[in-house]
């Protein structure tokens, strides 16, 4: 089986495999696919631990006066503070109702979204286990098994959560199938091919490839370190011409001053007389 690794960027990237028959227009709606969910899932899982910490989202097409989270009951407003559940905690950003459910039932949330997200990880790539839509898909239809529990009545169609669980939300970074292209070495990969023709008959083949939107032409050259090694060399080099000028500052006769290089030492030390010193 080939290997194909996708790689977007250092955050963004996954192992494909498929066999070097599979043609490219296959493999290329296969990739597209697993890149999309795999945004999906990062997006769950930061609006999904805001749902866990502060409850669904408030309607945003009403008055913030309307919804205002003030601790604080005076006499004067005491009648028209609305009741808090046993969970409430208040949504420092004000977008949230601050309604958290059980926290208990909260935790199978919060472990299926970790669970996703660890599908979606890039240490995946480290790992060498390969990607496939219907992991993400499962992982996603657990998360949405756990929102179910924690609110049975459901969310509010508004709710980010509800949008990306019912397909609502619309990501204008995402990649359509029909019109994205796979780059490998400079180099497109053609629809009506197959795999092979581009990589090669051997099925143990790994290569690194980009996917690239409509009209956005070749990708950027891979830059032969990562940023962590550049800054170690800068690092290291920082610190050999800091070396180098203390080195250049110093004269060449400095060691004249140490007592190694005196030629009486070995005479004072057998007189027990220390150096003296006439001023």
């Amino acid at each position: 089986m080939v290997l194909l690794h996708v790689k977007q960027n250092e955050e963004q990237q996954f192992l494909y495999e498929c066999a070097g028959a599979l043609l490219v227009d296959e493999a290329i709606r296969d990739v597209v696919l697993i890149h999309n969910l795999s945004k999906k899932i990062m997006r769950l899982k930061e609006q999904g631990g805001q749902l866990v910490l502060y409850g669904p989202a408030k309607d945003p097409t009403r008055n913030e006066d309307d919804d205002s989270d003030d601790d604080v009951e005076s006499p004067q407003c005491s009648s028209s503070v609305k009741p808090r559940g046993p969970f409430y905690k208040r949504d420092p950003a004000n977008k949230r109702t601050g309604e958290a459910c059980d926290p208990e039932v909260a935790e199978r949330l919060t472990q299926a979204l970790v669970d996703a997200e660890a599908c979606a990880s890039k240490v995946q790539v480290v790992n060498k286990v390969p990607l496939t839509a219907a992991v993400l898909k499962e992982s996603i239809d657990l998360v949405r098994g756990a929102v179910k529990i924690c609110y049975p009545m459901g969310l509010p169609h508004y709710d980010p959560v509800y949008e990306e669980l019912m397909g609502a939300y619309i990501d204008k970074d995402a990649l359509d199938p029909d019109t994205t292209t796979m780059w490998w070495a400079g180099k497109e990969f053609m629809r009506e091919n197959k795999i092979s023709d581009h990589v090669g008959r051997n099925e143990k083949t790994k290569v690194v490839v980009k996917l690239q939107g409509k009209g956005h032409g070749a990708p950027a050259r891979e830059p032969p370190i990562d940023s962590e090694t550049q800054k170690a060399m800068m690092a290291w080099y920082y610190k050999k011409q800091e070396e180098q000028k203390a080195l250049s500052v110093d004269e060449d006769d400095t060691y004249t001053n140490s007592e190694w290089a005196n030629p009486k030492a070995l005479k004072s030390a057998l007189h027990r007389m220390p150096r003296v010193a006439l001023k």
